[in-house]
């Protein structure tokens, strides 16, 4: 007997998408079940059936919501042990940012209700919307991707290669189109109408070949990139760098009792791999809890470690500078060599909202930083890359890593290894690192460039061009790894034209979007 798939009540629609909601969290890390990614949102387009645009659009947003809520759960732990918010305060933050996010997902489940009704080509627009949408909140109100659906694949190495051309959005697209056809099988086998119609065999096997031949296209590029990879590692140049994790806990870091031991920890941990001779040693996002080059005591401790290690250096450190009579406070990472010459200084470009300034201070008087110790942080360019010794660095602090745009940059600025400083301690032992960690293999692959991870706790490593994660650090663990790394010049066509594939899919949407308005206004 074939079970009757057709939901009756107002509740199974929305019990549908709570199920879609869930299904997506756990295609992510730490759960990193990635092959739920390929179904989980045939129970949304299940619910969406046979609705009016206007609850399908809160048949979405419920499916954010409760997908958001679970993948970022972490952010409750953060406001409340570092921004010493109240939980009746953390959660409805939460919420809310999830609200936000949802409204994409609304936004997606709209549209799919009025596309269900264009049965001949209305399918193949279910990956472009979402692509349109991932990008749209990719810069919208500053960004914030976190958790692309693409990124969900980070440890399929053949299926991201293609993000070298069409970026994480190819995957999401692909992933959404996996969906789409399930769904239409699901429909078709069941013998279940949509719209009063049933699903055309002939559309269907059309949109099976479709996508299996997108899959097959798909995974040859990528066999075929990593072999490329493989090919010319040996004909690159390379270098021995270290990461040092060095495990400092959060509530400590700042306090200017400990700043002297937290600061020794590093240099200690670093001599451990002075046997390996690295041609650089890189410290995590803030290593050095003070103003480096200011504070000459502490600095003197960093410098004359340096000096010792002869080796080169690579150091997060919050800096100030007098910018039109005022203080401009950033955080920075520095380039060191053992006599103590300044090879080059990052500013952070993209900075986290409530973590390094507060925006809309004067509405939030309640909201503090995370970072108490130094003033609200400004901005630094995007793209600068570092000369160092004639190769040029590309520093990227903490959240910066899951905007591909700015690794894009920084490659597009000649730069021939990515070295990401980060320090997720705020995060706790939670999903947060692993999710943090997983996007960064997509700027690896995207630009075809090796890249460093340093955490003062995280996950800190090594991953190469292809996407390969040479060697990682657990989280809370002191840690002192060495790595050989390639360097590598060529630019990949990501690199060149950016997120080309995803703003062609957003011009589609918002052509279809117009002749759909337009049709309803003269009808």
């Amino acid at each position: 007997m074939v079970p009757n798939l057709k939901i009756g009540k107002p509740i199974q629609n929305y019990l549908w998408a709570i199920l879609s909601g869930l299904l997506l969290t756990v295609s992510f890390p730490k759960f990193a079940l990635d092959w739920m990614a390929w179904g989980a949102l045939v129970p949304l387009l299940l619910a969406l059936r046979d609705v009016p645009m206007g609850h399908g659009f809160r048949i979405g947003f419920v499916a954010g919501i409760i997908h958001y809520m679970t993948l970022m759960y972490w952010l409750v732990h953060t406001f409340g042990t570092y921004g010493q918010l109240p939980l009746y305060l953390a959660i409805p933050i939460l919420f809310l940012l999830s609200a936000y996010l949802s409204l994409f997902i609304g936004a997606f489940s709209a549209m799919v209700v009025w596309l269900y009704r264009k049965p001949v080509w209305g399918w193949i627009m279910i990956p472009v919307v979402w692509v349109s949408l991932e990008y749209l909140r990719s810069f919208l109100l500053t960004g914030f991707p976190w958790e692309l659906l693409g990124y969900s694949q980070f440890a399929r190495l053949h299926l991201i290669q293609i993000s070298d051309i069409l970026g994480v959005y190819g995957v999401s697209f692909l992933l959404l189109l996996a969906n789409a056809v399930l769904f239409m099988l699901l429909m078709w086998a069941t013998d279940q109408p949509l719209n009063g119609r049933k699903i055309n065999k002939r559309v269907l096997l059309s949109y099976v070949f479709v996508f299996i031949g997108a899959l097959g296209l798909t995974l040859g590029y990528g066999f075929w990139r990593i072999q490329w990879v493989d090919q010319r590692a040996e004909q690159w140049p390379s270098i021995k760098v270290a990461v040092i994790q060095g495990n400092i806990d959060q509530g400590i870091k700042w306090d200017p009792d400990f700043q002297v031991a937290s600061t020794k920890k590093y240099v200690e941990l670093s001599k451990s791999v002075e046997k390996e001779n690295p041609d650089l040693v890189v410290w995590p996002e803030t290593a050095t809890p003070f103003y480096f080059l200011n504070d000459l005591q502490l600095s003197k401790i960093v410098l004359t470690g340096i000096k010792d290690a002869k080796s080169d250096f690579f150091i997060g450190s919050p800096s100030y500078a007098q910018v039109k009579n005022r203080v401009a406070y950033f955080n920075s990472v520095y380039v060191i060599a053992p006599d103590g010459k300044i090879f080059g200084k990052y500013d952070k470009a993209h900075l986290v909202p409530f973590g390094e300034y507060v925006p809309l201070k004067k509405w939030l008087p309640f909201i503090g930083k995370m970072v108490e110790q130094v003033g609200d942080f400004q901005a630094g360019r995007k793209g600068t890359a570092i000369d160092w010794k004639g190769i040029k660095l590309g520093p990227l602090i903490c959240y910066e890593i899951i905007f591909p745009y700015l690794a894009r940059e920084m490659v597009k600025n000649k730069a021939e290894l990515l070295v990401n400083v980060t320090n997720d301690a705020w995060y706790g032992k939670s999903s947060a690192p692993y999710q943090h960690f997983s996007m960064a293999v997509f700027r690896a692959v995207e630009n075809k460039r090796a890249l460093v991870r340093s955490a003062n706790t995280g996950i800190s490593g090594f991953i190469d061009p292809a996407g390969r994660v040479l060697a990682e650090t657990a989280i809370f663990e002191d840690a002192a790894i060495t790595q050989q790394v390639p360097l590598i010049r060529e630019m990949t066509v990501y690199t060149r034209f950016g997120d080309l594939f995803a703003q062609i899919c957003l011009v589609i949407t918002l052509i279809v979007m117009v002749i759909h308005f337009k049709k309803k206004k003269y009808n």
